[in-house]
């Protein structure tokens, strides 16, 4: 078992394990953040105190994310040393300032402004507390806009040049606003935007079956539901615009997510089947004729790439596969769900939510943590066998450590992992039935408190 076990095999699963815990977290604060600004801009226009406590109970959670996603983040980045110290010899001209812009851009202003998000209503001005969210908010995008960029690179490299064997940028513009930039870039705020509405949505619906059935959390599930209704198609059009991207930079990519053997026009849209790589032919195939042709080309008879066009150099076909199948599934249970809800919302609010979609919002509180991980799985095993397409490949970026050292961490991150995530989840919904328990403040002087003036100061004291 061991033997089967290669380093390679596991540094790949312990970097997959590392980087699919950290992305839960910037999915959640990217598109959190926007939130808070807009329960803050909205308490600022209506004097509304539902919008501010809103914002308090989810400010909280904001913090949690991002420290969870802040800790995270620093053991990811050690494993370019200790696991794959071949990316930064060959690649790290253009991969280390890019990680550089995005901690000195981002980073940054995240962490400086989110103690006056978080402690410093009435004890700034107002204007200097709403300016501290939007500039966390435009921080956490500002990050994603960094390591989407790099990301982007790795799969889709341009403006680069080779001299003796490393990579240098010759064109930042180009390394930056690479093929696939933009497409990915949307994919993912769109993505986080999702996540967030139904975190929203799903905990908002757990408080309300709970009994608390506050202003306050009657406005933001109402305000989940609709965020979700209105980006879903947003992002099944972009997922399409970047799947197109995808057809025509990574053929091998997007015939692994088809399931297609041979290059062909007509070729049908797998719903279901069970890849055979060694037999190279997909048994249990249930499809649409000519579905994938269409899609991708835009025509019934449009030729759509094989696997078998690129022997030795495609991705493993059953993750691609299969993720990008859980991905858009989560995606129409999400169109169905959101546009459901939004229609009976639409006169009465949240009372007019039957207790069957009360469930299912709870269920689906997670559902954009699903979708965006199998999605980045589709993203990442589907650039295979490369690490940075047609320039370095994953075999040769890996360090020479023996695969029991690297089973003994992977391990241990697991555990780690496992354990920190059920804290999360455990925390979040403690916080979510203490703000319950705790009931609606009678007024806005046991919600805030009072502004210390120089009169309200006791003797003695400076």
């Amino acid at each position: 078992m061991m033997s089967e076990l290669s380093p390679l095999l596991l540094s790949r699963i312990q970097f997959g394990a590392n980087i699919s815990f950290h992305i839960l977290f910037p999915t959640i604060t990217i598109a959190l953040g926007w939130m808070l600004l807009g329960m803050k801009l909205a308490y600022n226009r209506s004097g509304n105190f539902a919008w501010m406590e809103a914002y308090r109970f989810w400010v909280k959670v904001f913090a949690l994310s991002f420290a969870m996603g802040v800790v995270s983040g620093i053991t990811m980045s050690f494993q370019f040393g200790t696991n794959w110290p071949g990316f930064m010899e060959k690649v790290g001209n253009v991969a280390g300032p890019l990680l550089a812009y995005e901690v000195l851009t981002a980073f940054f202003l995240e962490a400086v402004f989110l103690g006056i998000m978080l402690f410093g209503f009435r004890r700034v001005p107002d204007w200097a507390h709403t300016g501290a969210t939007l500039l966390v908010a435009g921080g956490t995008t500002l990050s994603a806009f960094w390591i989407i960029a790099l990301n982007s690179w790795m799969q889709t490299p341009t403006g680069h040049e080779i001299r003796d064997g490393v990579v240098h940028a010759a064109d930042w513009w180009a390394v930056v606003f690479n093929p696939s930039m933009p497409y990915r870039l949307i994919h993912m705020l769109l993505a986080s935007g999702l996540t967030v509405a139904f975190l929203l949505s799903g905990v908002s619906a757990w408080r309300w079956l709970r009994g608390d059935q506050t202003e306050a959390v009657a406005k933001v599930l109402k305000a989940g539901v609709l965020t979700a209704a209105v980006l879903i198609p947003i992002q099944i059009f972009a997922g399409d615009q970047h799947g197109l991207n995808s057809f025509h930079h990574q053929p091998a990519k997007v015939a692994a997510m088809e399931a297609n053997w041979d290059t062909a026009e007509n070729v049908p849209l797998i719903l279901f089947a069970w890849p055979d790589e060694a037999q190279r032919k997909n048994h249990l195939e249930i499809a649409v004729p000519s579905g994938a042709s269409l899609i991708l080309t835009h025509r019934a008879d449009g030729t759509v790439p094989g696997l078998n066009d690129f022997p030795g150099k495609h991705p493993p076909v059953k993750p691609v596969f299969f993720g990008f199948r859980v991905m858009v599934g989560i995606g129409l249970l999400m169109l169905a769900v959101s546009w459901a809800g939004s229609f009976l919302m639409r006169r009465r609010g949240p009372e007019a939510l039957p207790k069957w979609l009360l469930y299912t919002l709870v269920g689906m509180t997670f559902a954009g943590w699903i979708a965006t991980l199998a999605g980045w799985y589709v993203t990442e095993i589907g650039r295979q066998p490369w690490l940075v397409t047609g320039i370095l490949t994953t075999a040769d970026a890996v360090a020479k450590v023996p695969a029991p050292m690297v089973l003994s961490t992977l391990l241990l991150y697991l555990a780690t992992y496992v354990a920190l995530l059920a804290a999360y989840i455990v925390t979040l919904f403690h916080l979510a039935k203490k703000a319950g328990d705790a009931g609606p403040p009678e007024d806005e002087r046991e919600m805030f408190p009072p502004v210390l003036t120089p009169e309200a100061v006791p003797e003695g004291r400076p």
